[in-house]
């Protein structure tokens, strides 16, 4: 082979070389994830929100080698915070962590800036806790038969505590008074603590607290669990059987964690990150750490989450206007 041809050669691969450079950048450059990601949680620190969304935003960082952080961004029902994440780039650098007001409030509050399922795009429902239905032992029942005869021998008669109007706590409430024609009096508190306190006083006899927020006082014997308002029976209180199993067909009430994007974000970020999201559920610190809270591991598909949104919002809404829930 002549000098002039091997130099030939030698020039065109390295104009090749060259010329790939750039695209070689813009490929690392468009790697996902190249800096921090904000993970908005919409509600104060130190909840069982805040807490599991800490948990997998820790595990993200080490999985993804890039820092996961969570910034607490409150008001408004936890509307700011939904809102400030909806007006995000949709680049997958801003997470928000949803819960059940992020599928209430739409309907709850008119002046909600969002709209659930158009803006944003949905990721993964990470962790569950169902609607537990408890009871002072002063009514004297056993189980959730015997406390929905009670309830219609009975109309008006009773009581049952919530953490405030248009809480989980109080459409649980109105969701079982629609499902099984019973009347019961709603009574509002302040926040979840004062409504269980009610409770085990006697008070306000019933209560629709999450399980996660009830299980002490139902081992501790301060009330009696009869039935979880889920489709199976929670990882933290196995004993305590569901509505179907009762007889009583599936009404349905969880409180939630999941995380959500900015719509418009890249199907391959939201794929990554479920992935990522999902091989931290399958850890066992992760899963028990969710015990510890209440929770049960989930991890559906970005599609089932979406289609999961859907039907909460619409069966929500339902709720709120049969029992003419909406603040003004």
């Amino acid at each position: 082979m002549t000098m002039p041809l091997i130099r030939r050669q030698f020039l065109q691969a390295a104009a090749g070389a060259t010329m790939s450079l750039p695209f070689a950048g813009a490929a690392r450059a468009q790697a996902y994830p190249s800096r921090s990601v904000r993970v908005i949680v919409p509600v104060g620190a130190g909840g069982a929100n805040d807490t599991s969304t800490r948990l997998i935003a820790q595990k993200l960082s080490e999985s993804l080698k890039q820092q996961f952080y969570v910034e607490n961004i409150v008001g408004a029902g936890g509307n700011i915070g939904m809102a400030q994440a909806m007006k995000a780039a949709p680049d997958g650098y801003t997470m928000l962590s949803v819960a059940p007001s992020f599928v209430i409030n739409p309907t709850l509050n008119p002046k909600t800036p969002f709209d659930p399922m158009r803006d944003f795009a949905p990721v993964t429902l990470m962790c569950a806790t169902p609607t537990v239905i408890v009871v002072h032992d002063s009514l004297g029942v056993g189980s959730i038969k015997a406390l929905i005869a009670l309830l219609k021998a009975n109309p008006g008669k009773f009581s049952y505590s919530s953490a405030g109007t248009g809480t989980p706590a109080n459409l649980a409430g109105e969701l079982f008074k629609a499902a099984y024609g019973v009347d019961i009096i709603h009574v509002p508190f302040t926040g979840g603590g004062p409504a269980m306190n009610s409770t085990i006083g006697g008070h306000t006899p019933i209560s629709f607290p999450a399980l996660s927020t009830a299980a002490p006082s139902i081992v501790g014997g301060k009330v009696r669990g009869l039935a979880v308002m889920s489709p199976k029976r929670s990882l933290t209180l196995p004993d305590v059987p569901t509505m179907a199993e009762s007889g009583l067909g599936d009404q349905q009430a969880d409180v939630f964690v999941g995380v959500v994007l900015p719509a418009g974000a890249p199907r391959s970020v939201v794929d990554l990150l479920h992935r990522e999201i999902v091989q931290a559920l399958a850890l066992a610190d992760v899963k028990k750490r969710l015990a510890q809270l209440g929770f049960d591991p989930i991890g559906n598909s970005p599609d089932d989450f979406g289609a999961w949104i859907k039907a909460e919002v619409t069966k929500w809404a339902k709720v709120m206007r049969e029992a003419n829930i909406r603040l003004p």
